[in-house]
């Protein structure tokens, strides 16, 4: 039973909706959209079963506006609604589904072979729309990325927000496009051999705009989340609160065609059923592959808990992948010196080698950020099963001001933390503009209409930065300047250090595809040695027919790497500090011949193959 309103041709729609509680239900059509002889304003009367399910059909057409009435005298939006172009008060609009794909030879990017870049629609872009993304992808597919990574899209408040206060989980916000410009940005990415997925939200309803509660339990009081009651996974009634989300994960993959859906913060989906929603969903999306190819699941959780990725036959979710927070951490902590917050965790080399070694740095260790022991054991985890990253839409926009790497860090250590992060065993992403090392901060920013809300809203993020002790007035959410502050500008990377910096990301995307010792995503398949007392680390890697080595210096000054090291003859492929790369030139050797010491540049990668 798919929910909303769905057009089935010839004038013909029908309309359905989970109301358990109410006694009537009738869908009010408010314009039929031309001179024909329906009245242009028409109640009908909807239909219930033994599930609280409302269902008519009747005439109507695409661009019809419609709202549900509840028991004769409340009006609300549909809760399934796929367009809302009048905003999130407004009422819905009967969209037709149909579309002209020309994919239909795409077969997906494997999960390993991914290179990810996270972008927000509203500010990759002056436009800040879907078809202004269409004139990007040939820089993208150049750059080496063959997966973009949509920040939500369900319709939220008024024109600027991130996208976590979507109201609407099935409609496209208006002013990215609607419904058709998503369609046509994943249909011109498919052509252009990149995957697309979407960050949905699951844990969670924006607080404005969100009639759910008009409807049915939706929610439930036996848990509470940063953001009020926890949508109801496992209390009465529940069922039909888990389809609604169900079908709205197979309606991106299906009608949208998405590749992906990253499932924003599973940890505060509070669900203790004997089969949880987020394993259920997990065996809805594996079906799909039956008729088309692999879809995939990638979490985010702050859990460090295995239980997330592996399968449903050793007592997990069987999602694919997560992101790996304990790898970011780990390097922005030794590339900033930052110790506050949840830095207080990491800081040395040590923590960042268990992170190449295993992905968790806290894999049951006592965590000081936390007080109390952090995380299980993923030795049985495969690496394609971790998306890392040296920052993304959290680690910078929930910084005070916004700042991204290229505001803490020199050149030098940009092009480390770059190598850090693509020359890993694991699944890499970037954060837009990050490869040219984009100046411009990315701040929270929303666009509510509730004056109450919006001081709610300015006092949380106050509140949030506490722990940090980071000095300074806190941005504006809800001011325009703050969104416009955020956008890009794509034209720095075209000159000077941006555009080395971009060559550098796109050599070390290359060497990731094209040396299979770095394509081979396996930590069994590697060694990782730290430098006692020192930053410093190197990377065995290896296949049967290939191997390399890599080096990072972390130190400030030049770093020597001593033998022992895999015995053979060792060629050398980059060195991030050659003058080619606007370094202050390389001193490691170009050639490794026995017992011969390897001195690093401050601040450097190396990368040696046999």
């Amino acid at each position: 039973m798919k929910l909303g309103s769905q057009y089935l041709g010839n004038d013909q729609c029908q309309f359905t909706v989970w109301a358990p509680q109410r006694e009537a239900v009738a869908v009010h059509l408010l314009d039929f959209g031309d001179s024909s002889s329906l009245p242009s304003d028409r109640l009908i009367p909807m239909h219930q079963d033994d599930r609280g399910y409302w269902q008519v059909t009747t005439r109507a057409r695409p661009g019809t506006p419609y709202r549900y009435q509840l028991d004769r005298e409340l009006e609300r939006p549909d809760p399934a609604s796929q367009w809302q172009p009048q905003g999130v008060h407004g009422p819905s609009f009967v969209v037709d589904p149909a579309f002209k794909w020309q994919d239909a030879d795409w077969r997906g990017i494997p999960l390993a072979q991914m290179v990810i870049y996270e972008l927000h629609v509203g500010t990759f872009t002056p436009a800040g729309t879907f078809a202004a993304i269409l004139d990007r992808l040939p820089d993208l597919v150049d750059l080496g990325i063959n997966a973009i990574e949509l920040m939500p899209v369900a319709q939220y408040p008024g024109d600027r927000n991130w996208g976590y206060d979507g109201v609407y989980p099935y409609a496209v916000q208006d002013t990215y496009g609607g419904p058709v410009g998503l369609k046509t940005l994943v249909n011109a990415c498919h052509q252009a051999g990149i995957a697309v997925i979407l960050d949905v939200v699951y844990n969670h309803l924006g607080p404005e705009g969100n009639y759910l509660w008009d409807y049915g339990p939706y929610f439930t009081e036996k848990y509470k989340t940063p953001w009020g009651s926890a949508v109801n996974f496992d209390d009465a009634d529940s069922d039909e609160v888990r389809q609604y989300f169900l079908e709205n994960a197979l309606y991106w993959l299906g009608d949208f065609h998405i590749d992906a859906l990253r499932l924003d913060a599973v940890h505060a989906i509070y669900d203790f059923s004997a089969q949880p929603f987020l394993q259920e969903l997990a065996d809805r999306v594996a079906a799909l592959a039956d008729t088309t190819y692999q879809r995939y699941l990638i979490a985010e959780s702050d859990l460090n808990d295995t239980r997330v990725i592996r399968p449903k036959s050793s007592g997990g979710w069987g999602h694919d992948a997560q992101w790996c927070d304990d790898f970011h951490h780990a390097l922005h902590s030794l590339l900033t010196g930052e110790k506050s917050g949840y830095y207080l965790d990491f800081g040395s080399i040590e923590h960042l080698a268990q992170a190449y070694r295993r992905g968790y740095v806290y894999a049951g260790e006592y965590s000081a950020h936390r007080r109390r022991r952090h995380g299980n054991d993923p030795r049985n985890c495969a690496a394609e099963q971790f998306v890392v990253c040296c920052q993304n839409h959290d680690q910078v926009g929930n910084r005070l001001a916004g700042e991204r790497l290229s505001h803490l860090l020199d050149f030098e250590r940009l092009k480390l933390a770059a190598g850090a992060t693509l020359l890993s065993p694991f699944v890499p992403m970037l954060f837009m503009g990050e490869e040219y090392g984009e100046t411009a901060p990315f701040l929270y920013f929303v666009s509510h209409g509730d004056a109450n809300l919006i001081a709610a809203v300015r006092q949380g993020r106050a509140e949030e930065f506490k722990s940090f002790h980071w000095q300074g007035e806190v941005p504006d959410p809800q001011s325009v300047e703050v969104f416009q502050q955020s956008k890009l500008d794509e034209s720095r990377s075209r000159q000077g250090q941006p555009s080395v910096l971009r060559s550098f990301y796109k050599q070390l995307i290359q060497l990731r595809r094209t040396v299979p010792a770095l394509a081979n995503l396996d930590t069994r398949s590697q060694t990782v040695v730290t430098l006692p007392d020192q930053p410093g680390l190197w990377l065995h890697r290896w296949t049967a027919a290939n191997q390399v080595l890599l080096y990072l210096n972390f130190a400030p000054t030049a770093l020597p790497f001593a033998a022992p090291r895999p015995p053979g003859s060792w060629q050398r492929l980059l060195d991030s500090a050659d003058r080619q790369w606007a370094g202050t030139g390389a001193i490691a050797p170009p050639t490794l011949q026995d017992a011969v010491t390897v001195t690093l540049a401050p601040h450097s990668v190396v990368l040696y193959q046999a």
